[in-house]
């Protein structure tokens, strides 16, 4: 019988510990807190920006510089609407990346132009397209929706111009994190909050846009700290 004991006693504790390991609860990991400082919140901001929840966004459409082969010059915009990307070229084979949200009016311009205005906190007026389509969302704002937190163009905007006149294309802000990396039914081309404030700050009016609407160029994500020195923001 004393024989036995210990082999007993051995075999009951492991069978407690296989318990104790299967009842155990996993920690299911959150954003990375690079990322989480990244979308934090702008109180600065004439609307104080809350912190974006980018719990539900696939990390691959964060704010990161990339390796990116491009015959565009340093200082374009490039959006790449299938693939839910937009770059602004560095130069040297570098850009840095944001992901974005498509809607349906960001899928109905194709090639060159050129960011004709910038805007801080725009007003947002739905186009009679938008109002045919859903007057119900809408109509009611037909003669414009004042600036602020729930505005569908968020905090900042970039007016796409080509040939002098208005694409009706817009760059802009969203109160949807989720949307992001997806195709929406409303709007042009939509990033973060904190993404718009970022590219808007590195991109002066004139600049070149180049709308893609096939698949564009690979491109390869590269540590964010070797992004801070390459592009200093631009004066605006």
């Amino acid at each position: 019988m004393c024989v036995f004991r210990p082999l007993a006693l051995l075999a009951l504790a492991a069978t407690l510990a296989g318990c104790a390991t299967t009842t155990m609860e996993v920690k299911k990991k959150g954003p990375d807190p690079m990322h989480v400082a990244m979308y934090g919140p702008h109180p600065e901001e004439r609307f104080p920006l809350p912190a974006m929840d980018i719990s539900r966004v696939d990390p691959q459409y964060f704010r990161q510089q990339v390796a990116y082969q491009t015959v565009e010059p340093a200082g374009t915009i490039v959006i790449d609407t299938q693939n839910r990307f937009l770059y602004l070229v560095q130069g040297e084979g570098m850009a840095m990346r944001y992901g974005i949200g498509v809607g349906k009016a960001g899928l109905e311009f194709e090639g060159a132009a050129h960011v004709g205005r910038k805007a801080e906190w725009p007003r947002w007026t739905p186009t009679q397209n938008m109002i045919a389509r859903e007057p119900e969302r809408n109509l009611k704002w037909a003669g414009g929706m004042e600036p602020g937190l729930t505005n569908p163009l968020g905090p900042r905007a970039l007016y796409l111009h080509k040939d002098g006149k208005d694409t009706l294309f817009r760059i802009h802000g969203t109160s949807e994190p989720w949307s992001i990396g997806k195709a929406v039914s409303s709007g042009c081309v939509r990033l973060f909050n904190q993404d718009i404030i970022d590219l808007y700050s590195r991109v002066p009016t004139g600049s070149r846009v180049v709308v893609l609407q096939h698949q564009a160029p690979a491109s390869e994500a590269m540590p964010m700290a070797a992004a801070d020195g390459l592009m200093p923001p631009a004066a605006i």
